[in-house]
């Protein structure tokens, strides 16, 4: 007979705790709309009303985008807080842009407006930090905790506790690995390697009986349904939550969700990270920073040009074709940069003091000034600003068939940056292992892609990605 737990009343899944935040910071808005109302002794009618409501819609699509409700995983709180400023801000503009192109007539108060455009984020942030403190408080008290166990001491029940412990407002206990396999590498983990092992399956259904464990999760491999379906049955005689956890993380996955057919449960291991909604999130984030930046660089671009003509024989732009999304071939812009134009079955990579670079060629791949008329690639649509680099065709051939999960990359739109680019993956890739690393950048980059850190990645260029001495 199980003991009932003497603490913890917060359940382990956490979607209700994450549906009361969102009501909340709806909840949020909404008042601090009305409180800026109140000040100014302005009534509550239609033309605040409807505002707001799609203003609030529109922060829960960008919040859910930024991955606003999914869980600390050890972030600070700053980060979260700029998770909330721009799904507010880019929420708000949106609403503002909206009423402007449908010439919307709303009587509203310039002054109310200015106050509830920092008001209300001020709030949202506030309000989750003292969630955090709370929660805080309450662990450090004994409140708020679940006991839980693995059995499986292999490197998947690892992963396992390192990410719930990047949770700790759930309140999780650790009681200990279990297992009943001997030490053999890549099956079972030696106890030197685990944080605490606390015997077999007998003693841990032992614990489960005398109330010392809440959940179990099951991290054994696939092959070994028979042994996990006896395990299910001899818990069946407690009163544990039994999780099973698949180790699915032998396949490289990208984007993995589940789904159904017809009840039947399917788990895709190679997808496109962009559904729909995302797909047209991502091309307007590029259309946004294509009208902001382009007329920046138009200038520059002008110069440039002149500089080519005036320095080299050929053409001012270079056009060459690439792999870009579902590996259909795209013409890639880029200012020509060497006296020849190769675009056939086999190109030379760029080296360092190559005799084929023009006068101004090195300076221009080496401050990535070559690149910038790719902006009008994104702008027609063939590539996008933030996404793996397009490489040449007879790269890709030879890459493709050197390196396992190449063409994953091509399941998104090439960028004219990237996670690769901005922690150093550039220039001549003279060694398999660094092109390695630049395809295990980009795979990251499309298992983790959310509209924050494509911002992430465009602001860390600016400041640090353009410049690099291995570009050559």
């Amino acid at each position: 007979m199980n003991t009932p737990p003497t603490s913890g009343f917060i359940r382990p899944l956490h979607s209700k705790l994450q549906a009361l935040s969102r009501i909340l910071d709806i909840s949020l808005i909404i008042g601090t709309l009305y409180i800026a109302l109140i000040i100014y002794g302005i009534p509550n009618d239609v033309d605040y009303i409807l505002p707001c409501f799609i203003t609030t819609a529109l922060f829960g699509v960008f919040a859910e985008n930024n991955e606003l409700y999914q869980g600390w995983r050890g972030a600070p709180m700053f980060d979260e807080s700029l998770r909330i400023m721009f799904s507010w801000l880019g929420a708000f503009a949106l609403m503002v842009t909206s009423a402007y192109v449908y010439d919307a007539k709303f009587n509203y108060s310039l002054n109310v407006v200015q106050l509830w455009l920092p008001l209300a984020p001020t709030t949202i942030i506030l309000t989750h930090t003292l969630r955090r403190q709370c929660l805080s408080f309450l662990r450090t008290h004994g409140f708020n905790t679940r006991t839980y166990a693995i059995y499986g001491a292999n490197t998947l029940g690892i992963r396992l506790k390192l990410a719930i412990s990047e949770l700790p407002w759930l309140g999780y206990q650790f009681v200990g690995f279990y297992d009943d396999r001997a030490e053999v590498e890549n099956r079972r983990l030696s106890n030197n390697e685990l944080e605490k092992y606390s015997g077999n399956f007998d003693k841990m259904l032992q614990d489960a009986k005398n109330g010392n464990i809440d959940h179990v999760y099951l991290t054994l491999p696939l092959a070994a349904e028979n042994r996990i379906s006896i395990f299910i049955k001899q818990l069946a005689d407690t009163t544990v939550s039994v999780n099973i956890v698949p180790d699915f993380f032998t396949f490289n996955l990208i984007q993995s969700k589940w789904s159904n057919i017809q009840g039947i449960p399917v788990v895709s291991v190679f997808d496109t990270p962009f559904n729909a909604f995302d797909g047209v999130t991502k091309r307007i984030e590029d259309l946004i920073l294509c009208c902001v930046i382009l007329p920046i660089i138009t200038v520059p671009m002008l110069l440039i040009a002149i500089a080519i003509k005036f320095t080299s024989a050929g053409p001012v732009i270079f056009k060459q074709q690439r792999y870009g999304i579902k590996g259909e071939k795209i013409e890639v812009w880029k200012f020509r940069s060497m006296t020849v134009c190769e675009n056939g079955d086999e190109i030379k990579q760029a080296t360092k003091n190559d005799s084929r670079l023009t006068s101004i060629g090195g300076f221009l791949r080496r401050t990535s000034l070559d690149e910038l008329p790719q902006f009008i690639n994104v702008a027609q649509g063939s590539m996008s600003v933030v996404g793996p680099r397009p490489h040449a065709i007879a790269h890709n051939e030879f890459y493709r068939k050197q390196i396992q999960g190449y063409m994953l990359r091509h399941k998104v739109k090439p960028g004219i940056t990237g996670l690769a680019q901005i922690n150093g993956c550039r220039g001549e890739t003279d060694t398999i292992d660094k092109m390695e690393a630049r395809i295990n950048y980009d795979l990251e980059y499309m298992k983790q892609w959310s509209l924050w850190i494509d911002i992430k990645i465009v602001i860390i260029t600016i400041f640090k990605g353009f410049y690099n001495n291995q570009a050559y």
